[in-house]
């Protein structure tokens, strides 16, 4: 923490007496001033502002009565702060509908029920039907995207959430399926015609529009898995293959450093060695393994093979400074799927899941903008939800 030049509030400590002859100080002048600075919440309450609706008789006559504020429609009903608070708490934080209520009413003295979260997620989603379908263009239009997906517990059922996302937009979904038919239904990759990077699940290759770029950092796993089967201190076509990637994400990186954005000037001759190593490993791992007569051999010449069938794949980033070595960027995006499970547990309903999602989607995609959490919530909870300009 640092001190600020500015302080909302000081307070000055002045000494009544001379430590040294007892005389007082009050008349005497300053001679030095030590600061010291506490930063700390003022006294938080809910803040009650009643409305008053009038309504006058003209001389004609006529009643006229003053037109409401918009939002406000009911004869008690919780502002957007609050409205924010507790979905930062049941969304962007994963606590479960119980204890942000409780939550609410710890920190507030505000008395919440868990069916009024519920209907504040509910109502936050149904203003974010356009900014969804945005986001959704925004990918499927974007030159390199990324996409994951992961299990999730809805309803005592395995359901999978699903995430697309660039570097400025994140769409997050929830579907019963795992392959096609959710990635149909999400709705980026039946047009996305840039660069899809993924991990080498099959499903993905069927959009044949789009261009493939697979996951460097997660076949660096697969390998290693191999390597740890093998003899200890023995040569393995694996730890080969892997060596030989690792040194060409060192290259590119290294020529990225030097010119940002621009593969243009790194060493042909360099990379073409390293690109011989690794097919080389992975021509000498299918042919250790052809005759697959064992679950961990079958797995390995699968794995060998994609390396020589999908050799471009794996090494696209290496002609293509958008596309990234690894996948991560999907992964971060659900992610957060996994530690809402650890802090809540699953969901209850899949509306309540798409929900969650949704509203996810929209504060992902303000953080890549550098809106805070807070602010799109309050925007969204006065039925006023952030828009990214276009760029």
């Amino acid at each position: 923490m640092e001190q600020v030049a500015d302080p909302d509030e000081v307070v000055r400590h002045e000494p009544d007496a001379c430590v040294g002859c007892g005389a007082g100080l009050g008349e005497a002048h300053d001679s030095g001033v030590e600061r010291r600075q506490v930063f700390d919440l003022p006294p938080v309450a809910v803040r009650v502002v009643e409305h008053q609706i009038l309504t006058r008789r003209c001389g004609c006559g006529v009643h006229t009565t003053a037109s409401a504020l918009e939002n406000v429609n009911a004869p008690v009903q919780y502002g957007p702060r609050v409205a924010a608070v507790i979905l930062y708490l049941y969304v962007g934080q994963f606590l479960s509908k119980k204890r942000t209520a409780t939550a609410l009413s710890d920190l507030f003295g505000t008395p919440v029920s868990g069916g009024t979260v519920a209907t504040m997620a509910q109502r936050a989603t149904g203003r974010l039907g356009g900014f969804i379908e945005m986001v959704r263009e925004r990918i499927a239009a974007a030159a390199v995207a990324h996409f994951d997906e992961t299990g999730f517990r809805v309803a005592s059922r395995l359901r999978w959430v699903h995430s697309a996302s660039t570097g400025k937009y994140s769409l997050i979904t929830v579907h019963d399926k795992r392959a096609v038919e959710a990635m149909n239904a999400a709705g980026v990759l039946p047009t996305f015609t840039g660069v899809a990077v993924h991990d080498a699940w099959a499903p993905y290759d069927t959009y044949i529009d789009a261009v493939h770029a697979l996951c460097g950092a997660h076949v660096l796993r697969e390998l290693q898995a191999i390597c740890e089967q093998a003899e200890p201190g023995a040569w393995c076509w694996a730890g080969q293959a892997a060596q030989a990637l690792r040194d060409i994400k060192t290259l590119v990186d290294s020529q990225l450093a030097r010119t940002p954005g621009s593969l243009a000037g790194m060493d042909p001759v360099a990379l073409a060695e390293l690109a011989h190593r690794f097919r080389s490993a992975a021509v000498i791992g299918a042919n250790d393994t052809r005759s697959r007569s064992t679950t961990l051999m079958a797995k390995a010449h699968a794995l060998a093979r994609r390396l020589i069938d999908r050799e471009a794949d794996y090494l696209r980033f290496t002609t293509d400074p958008q596309v990234n070595f690894d996948n991560n960027a999907a992964e971060r995006e659900i992610r957060m799927t996994k530690i809402r499970q650890k802090v809540s547990g699953c969901l209850r309903t899949l509306s309540g899941a798409e929900q969650f999602c949704a509203i996810r989607s929209y504060l992902a995609t303000a953080a890549k903008h550098g809106v805070h959490f807070f602010e799109a919530l309050t925007r969204l909870a006065e039925g006023n939800p952030w828009t990214p300009e276009i760029t």
